[in-house]
């Protein structure tokens, strides 16, 4: 019915020496040992690993601390993932425009500062005792969980675009790693020490965009961004160039 790509179907990109034919296991192999891959992992576990806790724990705080029904409760806790109509593209969004202003230092600051404020958030409604300022605070929290997540994605193409499926895996495992480890904090910690330690988790994670050096792009501080990179990113608005999704500049 279609093409599988714009630029044909890839039995006949392969055939033709336009597409590098590239096996499962050497896909997952080069995107495992990438470092930045796995700097994203733990990332991507600060944030959608966040998001998958506080969808279990919120009500439960709500209704034990606050001494709410269970409903009420549940109606509160249902508030963090509302967010999700829009904080999540909005992250992406701001991410894209970081670049086009920045290049990929743009990016990693706008990652930096959704992770710390997320973080920071954390830290303040584990310590927040008024039910009114703790839903606002909850919806700012949640509100910077979805843009790491979508902000998190919007590096990961130019971490290894040969490999990017692999990469993009890996990662997306992270959100599920980090539930079950703030999990396991909920389930031996009280309400309040998990969530300083989650906090604290994040925080740290966020520091972790110093380490991130992607080859040809700028790092955090450090580094600079190669010319084919800034050529590509200032034709098009922050949108990587079609060559770049083959090879890293």
């Amino acid at each position: 019915i279609s093409d599988d790509a714009p630029k044909g179907n890839y039995k006949d990109m392969k055939k033709n020496g336009t597409m590098a034919e590239v096996s499962a296991a050497n896909s997952f192999r080069t995107g495992a040992l990438n470092f930045n891959t796995w700097l994203l992992f733990i990332q991507y576990a600060c944030c959608f690993g966040v998001e998958l806790t506080m969808n279990n724990a919120a009500a439960l705080y709500f209704r034990e601390v606050f001494e709410l029904t269970t409903e009420s409760a549940a109606a509160i806790a249902s508030i963090f993932g509302w967010m999700n109509l829009f904080a999540r593209g909005v992250g992406g969004f701001i991410s894209d425009k970081a670049n086009a202003k920045m290049g990929m230092r743009g990016r990693l600051w706008w990652q930096t500062i959704c992770l710390v404020i997320e973080g920071v958030m954390v830290l303040v409604f584990a310590n927040t005792k008024s039910l009114g300022l703790s839903i606002f605070i909850l919806v700012i929290f949640s509100s910077f969980v979805q843009a790491a997540e979508g902000s998190s994605y919007g590096i990961v193409p130019y971490v290894n675009p040969p490999v990017t499926g692999s990469i993009a895996g890996i990662v997306g495992a992270g959100g599920n790693t980090g539930a079950v480890a703030f999990g396991f904090g909920f389930r031996e910690l009280s309400y309040y020490s998990a969530f300083m330690l989650m906090g604290a988790c994040i925080i740290a994670s966020g520091a972790l965009s110093l380490f991130v050096c992607i080859k040809g792009h700028a790092g955090l501080v450090t580094g600079q961004d190669s010319e084919e990179a800034i050529a590509a990113w200032k034709k098009l608005g922050g949108a990587p160039a079609p060559s770049a999704t083959l090879a890293v500049p």
